[in-house]
C-alpha cells in the first residue's frame, strides 16, 4: 500500500448509512433511521451543504410568506404549530427544521460539500466530502433541486442589456418598481412572481411554452395520487422526472381569478429571440424589457452520483420506489414523485425500511 492510499484509508470513516441533504426528505429519512435504532455519528451521518437548517426553504424570497406556502406538510413525529402566516416561510420553516434536528438529535454536519460517490471496497460506497471520506453500506440521497436552476437558452440571450435572473435569485417584487418585466414560466412560482411584480412594475409580460392549465375545485386525494403516478411512471422508465406541480395545474383561487380579470395573467407563447432591448417573435411582435425573470424550474442535483453510472439512456435515474435500479445501495428521496413535502416524508420511511433489510443481509466480501 503506497503512502497516498494508506493516508486515504486512515481518513475514511465507516458508517452504515450516509444521508446527503437535510431538507424535508433527508430529515424524514434521518428520523426513521433513528427510530430503527441507528445512532447518528456512529451508524449514520447526515451531511448538508447549506450554512444553517432549513433546506431549500431558507433561500426562498421574503415575500413568500408562510400563509402562501402550497401544502407544507409537517415532518414525521413533530407538528409545525402556531406559525404566523404573515412571516416569511424562509424564517418559519428554518426555525422548525432547526427545532426538529435538535429534538431528535440528528447531529447534521454542515456546511459539508459532497464531491462524489464512487465504488469502494468490501461492497461499500465511498462518499467523498469536504470533511473527509465515508465508506457506507447504503446511501440516502436527498439533495433536491434548488441548487440547479434551469436556464433555457434562446438566440440573442447574451446581447440583452437589461437584467436576467432566475427564481433562485428572486429578491421580491419591490426591486422591479417602474421596470418593464418579462416573466417566463407557467408554474406556481412564475404566476406568484408575476402577480406580485405587477403591483410595482411599469409593465409585465407573461410568456410560457404551453398554455396554462387551471384547476377548479379542491385538490383531492384522488387527484394527488393521479399526479404522483404520472411522475412516478417517468422515473420508473429512467426518464428525467417532472415535478408533481407540473401535472396538477394551477389552482383557480381568488388571487388568480382577480389577476386574470385585471389582465395580469394574459399569457403569450414563448418568444423566438432576445434582443438588446427585449424579446421578439417570428411573427413580428416584440416587447421592450428591462428585466427577464426566468421562472423555469430546477433540475435534480445528482452530479455527485455520476461515478456510479446510474443514469439510463433516457437521461434520468431509473428507480423502483426510492431504490436505484442499477444499485440497490442507493436510494433517492425527494426525487420525482417524492418531491412534495408529504411525498418526501413517505419516501424517507419507505427508503429506511429497505435499507434496514439491506443492512441485515450478510455482507459478501469478494
Amino acid at each position: 500500500m503506497n503512502d497516498f492510499v494508506a493516508q486515504e484509508a486512515r481518513d475514511t470513516q465507516d458508517v452504515d448509512v450516509v444521508v446527503i441533504g437535510a431538507g424535508q426528505a433527508g430529515l424524514s429519512g434521518a428520523y426513521h433511521l433513528r427510530r430503527a435504532g441507528l445512532e447518528p455519528d456512529r451508524d449514520f451521518v447526515v451531511l448538508d451543504h447549506a450554512p444553517r437548517p432549513g433546506g431549500a426553504w431558507q433561500f426562498r424570497w421574503p415575500s413568500l410568506t408562510y400563509g402562501k406556502v402550497h401544502g407544507m406538510h409537517a415532518l414525521p413525529g413533530m407538528e409545525l404549530t402556531g406559525a404566523d402566516p404573515a412571516r416569511p416561510s424562509s424564517a418559519v420553516i428554518a426555525e422548525y427544521f432547526a427545532r426538529y434536528e435538535d429534538t431528535f438529535g440528528l447531529r447534521v454536519h454542515r456546511p459539508v460539500e459532497v464531491n462524489a460517490v464512487r465504488e469502494g471496497e468490501r461492497g461499500r460506497l465511498l462518499v467523498e466530502t469536504s470533511e473527509g471520506t465515508y465508506a457506507t453500506r447504503a446511501l440516502l440521497n436527498a439533495t433536491g433541486t434548488w441548487d440547479r436552476p434551469f436556464w433555457p437558452r434562446y438566440p440573442g440571450q447574451e446581447t440583452f442589456r437589461g437584467r436576467q435572473l432566475h427564481t433562485a435569485n428572486y429578491p421580491g417584487p419591490e426591486e422591479f418598481a417602474g421596470q418593464r418585466v418579462v416573466v417566463v414560466g407557467g408554474g406556481a412560482s412564475g404566476t406568484q412572481h408575476l402577480m406580485e411584480i405587477a403591483e410595482y412594475a411599469a409593465s409585465t409580460t407573461w410568456v410560457t411554452r404551453r398554455p396554462p392549465v387551471y384547476r377548479e375545485g379542491p385538490f383531492t386525494e384522488e387527484l394527488g395520487r393521479a399526479a404522483v403516478a404520472m411522475v412516478e411512471e417517468r422515473v420508473r422508465l429512467g426518464l428525467p422526472p417532472r415535478s408533481v406541480v407540473s401535472v396538477t395545474g394551477l389552482p383557480l383561487n381568488d388571487a388568480i381569478v382577480a389577476a386574470r380579470a385585471k389582465g395580469v395573467l394574459d399569457r403569450l407563447p414563448m418568444f423566438d429571440r432576445i434582443t438588446p432591448g427585449g424579446v421578439v417573435w417570428d411573427d413580428g411582435r416584440s416587447v421592450d424589457a428591462d428585466v427577464i425573470l426566468w421562472a423555469t424550474g430546477f433540475r435534480p442535483v445528482i452530479d455527485h452520483l455520476a461515478p456510479l453510472k446510474l443514469r439510463t439512456a433516457g437521461g434520468g435515474i431509473q428507480i423502483d420506489g426510492t431504490r436505484a435500479v442499477r444499485d440497490e445501495r442507493v436510494h433517492l428521496v425527494g426525487y420525482g414523485p417524492s418531491a412534495s413535502t408529504i411525498g418526501a416524508n413517505r419516501a424517507g420511511r419507505s427508503a429506511v425500511r429497505e435499507i434496514r433489510e439491506l443492512l441485515s443481509a450478510p455482507v459478501e466480501v469478494p
